[in-house]
C-alpha cells in the first residue's frame, strides 16, 4: 500500500471542514454541548472517544 501524503492531507482538512460546521450552524448548541463534555469524567470522555474511533475504522473498512 502506497501513501500519497495529498490523500492524508485532504482526509484532515475534510476532519475540520466537519468539525467546524456545528459551531458554524448552531453556535449556541455547539457551546452548550462543548460545556456538557467538559461535565464528563475520564472514563466517560475516554469511552465516547474510543467508540469514535472504532466506529471511524469500521467505517474506513465498509468504503475501501
Amino acid at each position: 500500500m502506497d501513501l500519497d501524503y495529498s490523500d492524508l492531507f485532504a482526509a484532515l482538512a475534510l476532519v475540520f471542514v466537519l468539525e467546524g460546521l456545528l459551531p458554524f450552524i448552531n453556535p449556541a448548541g455547539a457551546r452548550k454541548m462543548y460545556f456538557q463534555a467538559s461535565q464528563l469524567d475520564d472514563k466517560t470522555l475516554r469511552f465516547v472517544g474510543l467508540a469514535s474511533m472504532i466506529a471511524g475504522l469500521f467505517f474506513l473498512y465498509w468504503i475501501r
